[in-house]
């Protein structure tokens, strides 16, 4: 069951290889390090990489993109086909392969080959746009963007467009709601640079200056691990990372964009999309970026919609990567700032944060009949706005321990109000090595006492007024 607006991507499909092995000696012929135990892993690449990650966020995608007969197209549609509606269009030519030699987790060398084009539009593709309410172009400067660009250009002022450029390609259509590129590209778009290109005001400069050259309602620099500079030609917003990673980021901009576009396409602002984007993109690298694309999901973990089954697949694929594993938990009914400073802390101790939330019926077993106040869906969708907050499992029981179980973080936090020894759960944490752990916590603070206020609130409000010159209830 796929979820959210459905989306259409149009761009140049490639085929990404690794190559990877360990290197810990020189070959005897020449100084150049030797590959041992080296094996292959495939995975789509370019428009194909964006929309197999869209898609295996639970999204409907469909890609519009040139594939031939060749090995390559071959493997592109296998590795999509269980999760992506293909539109092919011509290819003139072989695919474009691109080969990583990775060693030690780096890589040391790129090999490409194919020089394959599109080689037209078809009427399949053109009636394929005219239907789709979200557009994300991923121009790889191959061709495809240009034989579909008088479509693209006539969809842009009543469709929601991303174009994510490239330096070799044209520059987007003129109304496009959103320009993804990155901080380099950027200034070799606008012509160049200073020295202190990176400075953010450069980057601001620049980013105004492509919304005014390109007619673009936003544009958005990617920045790495700083995250992301929006701007409508004046007022840029900065997006930071809630987290940095040093992971592989080769994808990281495709996953940018594909969010973006798809944040877009179920109404949300630009600026909320961009941060929606920047924490996808963060949480992608954290993973193991490209090489967790390529392991691919398991039957058992592609539950579009099911956020328990999200949150087992992040914490497999974070272990698997050698990160760390934290999870809170709590009901965090009226969110407030006591719960995010918690939740921002718990990120910053480890490679991904998993909310374990109590569901309704385990909230009123806790708190009374009265409670909670806000319904699950609610909470759900409240924590995952937070850049801080990478995936949320909901529990039916009245401890975590059996959700706890199945995800086996590495650290369990709680705010300092609690002792160790008050936790159910520490004891179950020991079975897999796991460690229990109390962070600071600001005190007064509580969804109990906000309910409290907001009720002695509207009592005195709605009292009757006191006679003239008696004083007002609550003041003195």
């Amino acid at each position: 069951m796929s979820t959210g607006t459905p989306l259409l991507v149009v761009g140049d499909a490639l085929l990404d290889r690794d190559l990877v092995g360990t290197a810990e000696r020189l070959a005897p012929d020449a100084p150049v390090p030797v590959l041992d135990g080296c094996r292959e892993l495939l995975r789509p690449g370019g428009a194909a990489l964006a929309a197999f990650l869209a898609a295996r966020a639970g999204r409907a995608v469909t890609l519009v993109a040139p594939l031939g007969t060749d090995a390559a197209s071959r493997q592109v549609r296998a590795l999509l086909e269980p999760l992506v509606t293909i539109v092919a269009l011509p290819l003139d030519g072989a695919l474009a392969e691109k080969t990583r030699v990775m060693a030690g987790g780096r890589p040391v060398v790129r090999l490409d080959r194919g020089e394959g084009r599109a080689a037209g539009g078809t009427g399949r593709a053109r009636r394929a746009l005219a239907e789709a309410p979200v557009v994300l172009v991923a121009d790889y400067a191959r061709g495809t963007a240009e034989v579909l660009r008088e479509v693209l250009a006539a969809l842009a002022p009543h469709t929601a467009l991303v174009w994510d450029p490239h330096p070799r390609g044209r520059p987007p259509v003129p109304g496009a709601r959103l320009v993804t590129p990155t901080g380099e590209e950027a200034r070799r778009f606008a012509g160049g640079g200073t020295d202190d290109g990176e400075a953010l005001g450069a980057v601001a400069r620049t980013a105004a200056e492509l919304v005014r050259r390109w007619r673009a309602v936003c544009v958005a620099v990617t920045l790495g691990r700083r995250g992301a500079l929006l701007s409508q030609g004046d007022g840029p917003m900065l997006v930071p990372a809630a987290a940095q990673h040093s992971g592989d980021a080769c994808g990281a901009g495709d996953c940018f964009a594909a969010t973006a576009a798809g944040l877009l396409g179920d109404g949300a602002l630009p600026a909320e999309a961009v941060q929606g984007a920047v924490a996808a993109a963060t949480r992608y690298v954290a993973e193991g970026g490209a090489r967790a694309v390529t392991a691919g999901p398991s039957s058992a973990d592609v539950r579009a919609g099911a956020p328990a089954a999200d949150a087992l697949q992040l914490a497999r694929r974070v272990r698997a990567a050698g990160g760390t594993v934290v999870a809170a938990g709590g009901c965090f009914d009226l969110l407030h700032a006591g719960h995010v400073s918690l939740l921002q802390q718990a990120r910053g101790i480890g490679d991904c944060l998993i909310v374990c939330l109590n569901s309704d019926a385990s909230v009123r077993r806790r708190k009374g009949a009265g409670r909670p106040l806000t319904t699950l869906s609610d909470r759900i969708r409240v924590l995952q706005a937070l850049q801080c907050v990478d995936a949320v499992a909901v529990f039916d029981e009245d401890t975590p321990e059996p959700l706890l179980s199945r995800l086996r973080p590495h650290l369990w936090v709680k705010g300092g109000d609690y002792a160790v020894e008050q936790l159910p759960e520490a004891a179950r944490l020991a079975a897999w090595g796991g460690q229990a752990v109390l962070l600071p916590y600001l005190d007064g603070r509580s969804s109990t006492l906000l309910a409290e206020r907001a009720a002695d609130s509207l009592a005195a409000a709605q009292r009757p007024w006191a006679p003239a010159g008696a004083p007002r209830p609550g003041r003195r």
